[in-house]
């Protein structure tokens, strides 16, 4: 019998730890291959780890809660002859940092414990606790107190959370209560509701991007109805010739490619004093989540795509998304974000800016409307589709000229679709 280790992959840019959030197998299951064999949670995203071969569990190097680093081993296989070989030529090639038996955890835990940072020395963080710490008015001093219960006294995000929480209650006194009068109302019932891990993210995330942004918001009306029929038209022959669903995703997706070719400076991101134009077009698609969460996947290089090839992307991203089955580096890069509000019937928005782009395209409900036609033999009233855009920007990079322009622009490539 051989053994395959299962190290902790690369999980995408800047991301070098993750937590154990659930062991899906224990020791003595038998597996086989692309078994998911643990939920992994980041800063970014949730996701699962698949094994590599068929075998059976011979050891759990973590617990559920622990945050190894990338590369680190997480657990062992047990396999066929055959796989050790694959063993010793992955660690000859690339050695992962290892760890000790389940009996010496204890142990280790101890060392890790008595191996935290001094005081006054700079802690070992993520950029999102960094973002956290400078919202909250922490110094790097400061920051240097606080416990990390991470990998060798890492701050995760929850340590600087629930660090804040208490620094919040030093500072804030509680002010003394007024008596209520006796004729006071009673039996009001509240649920209290904690915020999952997902959701805290999220509302980190709003709470920074409006902060940082100067958000402005503008709104066009555009004319869909050549857009729908046409989609109408065209979605049986294109499903037996392409194998995919065509929704009116992928043709806002390509009508707002063709408008940040046409203005480039709306696909950038600002980096101190210097803003970066990016010259790949990656798409952002904000997408509810079944427990109400929201998750924005990426279509990567969409400037290269056709409309076949967006449309299996936008398919694809959304299936998994719903199942979450999204890989961390695939909800990363984005540089343009577009948000659907239609399927919720909602008329139009105005959207958060998903950092550190500088602007957001929200699409309202498609509603049918009497509308002027204007044409040479004069006017005349017609019933057409209609839908709202709106676009925010960052005032900071987008003026309100650009962002008219480009907001015209979207609505002219989906009012003149052919």
């Amino acid at each position: 019998m051989g053994k395959v280790e299962i190290t902790l992959p690369a999980m995408g840019e800047g991301i070098i730890e993750a937590t154990i959030t659930k062991w899906l197998v224990a020791v003595g299951d038998e597996v086989s291959e692309d078994q998911s064999l643990v939920e992994v949670a980041t800063d970014k995203v949730d996701s699962e780890i698949p094994s590599p071969s068929a075998g059976k569990v011979k050891e759990l190097l973590f617990s559920e809660g622990d945050v190894p680093q990338v590369g680190q081993t997480i657990a062992v296989l047990e396999v066929e002859k055959e796989g050790e070989g694959a063993l010793e030529q992955n660690t000859a090639s690339e050695p992962t940092p290892q760890k000790e038996p389940a009996e010496d955890q204890p142990k280790r835990q101890e060392v890790a414990t008595s191996n935290k940072m001094e005081v006054g020395s700079h802690p070992h963080t993520s950029p999102l606790v960094r973002t956290i710490a400078k919202r909250e008015g922490i110094s790097t001093e400061e920051l240097a107190n606080v416990s990390g219960t991470g990998l060798n006294g890492r701050i995760t995000r929850d340590d600087i959370l629930a660090y804040v929480e208490k620094r919040s209650a030093v500072i804030e006194k509680p002010k003394p209560q007024a008596q209520q009068p006796s004729t006071q109302s009673q039996g009001h019932s509240v649920e209290v509701i904690p915020m999952d891990r997902m959701r805290k993210l999220i509302a980190d995330h709003m709470v920074m991007s409006k902060q940082t942004s100067a958000h402005v918001t503008s709104f066009i009306e555009a004319d869909v109805t050549n857009l729908v029929r046409w989609r109408n038209s065209e979605k049986e022959a294109f499903q037996k010739r392409e194998g995919q669903k065509l929704t009116l995703t992928p043709l806002f997706v390509e009508a707002a490619i063709k408008a940040l070719k046409d203005y480039p400076l709306v696909n950038s991101s600002i980096d101190g004093d210097n803003i970066l134009m990016k010259r790949d077009i990656n798409i952002g698609l904000a997408a509810a989540l079944p427990n109400g969460n929201l998750i924005v996947p990426v279509i990567k290089n969409a400037n290269n795509l056709n409309l076949a090839g967006l449309a299996e992307k936008v398919n694809d991203l959304a299936a998994r998304a719903r199942n979450n089955k999204l890989q961390p580096d695939e909800i990363q890069g984005g540089t343009f974000t577009i948000t659907n509000l239609g399927m919720f019937e909602t008329l139009t928005g105005t959207p958060i800016i998903n950092q550190p782009q500088v602007a957001i395209l929200a699409i309202g409900a498609i509603t049918k409307k009497v509308v002027v036609l204007e044409s040479e033999q004069g006017d005349t009233m017609a019933i057409r589709q209609m839908a709202m855009l709106s676009l925010s920007y960052d005032h900071r990079v987008i003026d309100g000229a650009l962002g008219g322009m480009f907001l015209k622009a979207v609505r002219d490539y989906i009012q003149d679709y052919k």
